[in-house]
């Protein structure tokens, strides 16, 4: 059974870093595309960035303005997402998701996480 789950989450600054990690489990993900995703309160689950398990290739929301980088750690079957000056407009539940194009729409993803709460005060 695939299993991804998200931890790092928490309550921060404006100006502030989280680490946030999602561990997958249950089948080999060599050829799978890792995603994380995002949702406001009151908004839909919008892209975050998105990292190749086998080339390690990724890709990034434009609004994120460089302060967030997406890596994986092969050998623990981690993902990373480390999130820099981070702000308020930042708050939202985070997803892990797994999928198999590196997409940038929910639809494109097979497998997600419960998500992990992040919460930027100002």
């Amino acid at each position: 059974q695939v299993q991804l789950d998200e931890s790092g989450g928490g309550l921060v600054q404006a100006g502030g870093s989280l680490r946030l990690s999602c561990a997958a489990s249950g089948r080999s993900f060599n050829r799978y595309i890792m995603g994380w995703f995002r949702r406001a309160p009151g908004k839909e689950r919008v892209f975050v960035a998105a990292i190749s398990w086998s080339t390690g290739g990724t890709v990034y929301a434009d609004s994120l303005e460089g302060r967030f980088t997406i890596s994986r750690d092969n050998a623990k079957n981690l993902v990373h997402l480390q999130m820099n000056s981070l702000k308020p407009e930042d708050t939202a539940v985070y997803y892990c998701a797994a999928g198999m194009t590196m997409w940038t729409t929910p639809d494109a993803y097979d497998y997600w996480g419960q998500g992990t709460q992040v919460t930027v005060s100002s």
